[in-house]
Parts: structure tokens; C-alpha cells; sequence
């Protein structure tokens, strides 16, 4: 959640309340509904680590907000993130754990892991679907997501059918 507030507060000043307004509204409902208690402590940890800076402005008929900007490290910090690469594989996988476990453990059989897995995705894939047909057309960055997604989880089913070929052969 760090560097995703500091992208929002390189356009501008902005209090944690209007932070979390943002992010959903440009996420739009596949994306985890971030909690604006976390938001807020994420805020105070980027205080402190000097990336952004506080001021409390006053109001008349509400109590004080603080409205916070980034500061020159934090635009630092966010320049050196959009520079990096994601190019970590999933390899540390949690299913993959189980399905090469099971036979040692004796507790699950893994066409039932693989069968179970492939409801789990295919429930999930509707599930998006449902959300994409509901979310607003003009929100490129929602259906963007919705539709990352949804690719991932189909190499997902399609890496499934591979390791159900692949221990079918086995047995």
C-alpha cells in the first residue's frame, strides 16, 4: 500500500479519507477494498520514514484533517519503484506445495487437489465475469485488472490440465 499512496500524492495534497476514495474508485470493485484504517497507518509510516509530510488543516464545522503531500524522498522512492521490473516467477507456490506433498503425506490424493483447485479458479472466473459486466465501461483501469486476472487464472486452468496429463501418465 505504500508506494501506491505515493503515486496518488505525486498529483497533488490529499487527506487518507479522499487516498482511499481514489483508489477505489480507480481500482473499481475486483480489487480488495483497501481499509482506511490501514490506509491511515500507512500514511503515519510514511511520515515518519520521511517520504511524505503532514499538515493539519483546520475545518469549522468538522474536526482537523491532515492533509499530506510527498516529499522529495518519496518522490524518489516512487521514481526508483516505477523503474523496477516484476520478474519474480510464482514459484513458491502454495498449491504446487500441496500437490507435490500430498503422496508423501498420505492425507490427500492430488487429482482430488487438482480437481478442487479447478472449481476453486472456474467459481473465481465467474466471479469476475459478474464484476466486469457490472463495472463502469469507462473505467479502462478496472477492466484492465478484471481482465489480468482473468488471464492469469485461465494459465492457471490450463497449468492444472498439464500436471493432471503429466500424473495421469504416471499412475
Amino acid at each position: 500500500m505504500r508506494l501506491p499512496l505515493l503515486a496518488l500524492l505525486a498529483r497533488g495534497p490529499a487527506h487518507g479519507y479522499e487516498l482511499k476514495q481514489d483508489l477505489e474508485q480507480m481500482l473499481g470493485s475486483a480489487y480488495p477494498q483497501p481499509n482506511v484504517g490501514q490506509i491511515y497507518v500507512t500514511l503515519g509510516r510514511l511520515e515518519k520514514t520521511g517520504l511524505i509530510e503532514g499538515e493539519d488543516v483546520e475545518q469549522s464545522s468538522r474536526p482537523n484533517k491532515k492533509v499530506y503531500h510527498l516529499t522529495d524522498a518519496g518522490r524518489e522512492a516512487l521514481s526508483a519503484w516505477f523503474e523496477e521490473t516484476e520478474d519474480e516467477p510464482r514459484v513458491r507456490d502454495e498449491f504446487f506445495m500441496k500437490l507435490a506433498l500430498a503422496p508423501q503425506s498420505g492425507l490427500a490424493d492430488q487429482i482430488a487437489l487438482i480437481n478442487r483447485q479447478r472449481r476453486q479458479y472456474l467459481t473465481t472466473m465467474r466471479t469476475l465475469s459478474k464484476l466486469a459486466a457490472t463495472e463502469d465501461r469507462d473505467n479502462r483501469i478496472a477492466h484492465l485488472l478484471i481482465e489480468g486476472a482473468m488471464l492469469h487464472l485461465q494459465a492457471d486452468l490450463d497449468w492444472l490440465e498439464r500436471c493432471q496429463e503429466e500424473l495421469e501418465e504416471l499412475e
